[in-house]
């Protein structure tokens, strides 16, 4: 299974998100040298998702035709 991925707030490359945070990745663009240089945004801790829609409205009548099971 592969991770989400989502827009990195700094470079806004897609990342992979993992335990809530971007993934570490380069900045976009060729590197100078050999330096290895992560993106300010590595590691910064991702904003949660929307959350899931409910199946079911607990505060929504029942609709006709259904009954009550007990």
């Amino acid at each position: 299974m592969s991770s989400p991925r989502r827009a990195c707030p700094v470079c806004t490359r897609e990342i992979a998100v993992v335990g809530g945070r971007y993934a570490r990745h380069d900045p976009p663009g060729r590197r100078s040298g050999i330096e290895l240089i992560s993106c300010p945004g590595s590691r910064r801790t991702a904003p949660m998702m929307a959350p899931a829609e409910k199946l079911f409205d607990p505060e929504e009548p029942p609709m006709p035709g259904q009954q009550p099971l007990f």
